[in-house]
């Protein structure tokens, strides 16, 4: 189980892992911040990416902030790392 931070960047042109911002892995999504649409797109987004379901992806801290905690399970964090080709 990994437990990472992440910082996002919302209304982008498009879905990408742009690399560190800090100690977070810095994203940006085509989503709104509007309703939980960012929140459910970064989910979808690294289940993509990750190649695991949805339902391992919790969101733990950072309901309506751009800084959000997330943990997922089956996957440690250098996985994750890896296979978003970023660092921490």
């Amino acid at each position: 189980m990994a437990t990472l931070r992440f910082h996002i960047v919302p209304n982008a042109k498009s879905n990408m892992v742009i690399g560190q911002h800090g100690s977070a892995i810095k994203i940006k999504l085509r989503a709104p911040a509007i309703g939980g649409k960012a929140n459910a797109a970064l989910r979808c987004f690294l289940a993509e990416e990750l190649d695991v379901p949805q339902r391992t992806i919790t969101l733990k801290h950072g309901q309506s902030s751009r800084d959000k905690v997330l943990r997922i399970d089956g996957l440690s964090q250098e996985e994750v790392c890896n296979r978003l080709g970023a660092t921490i």
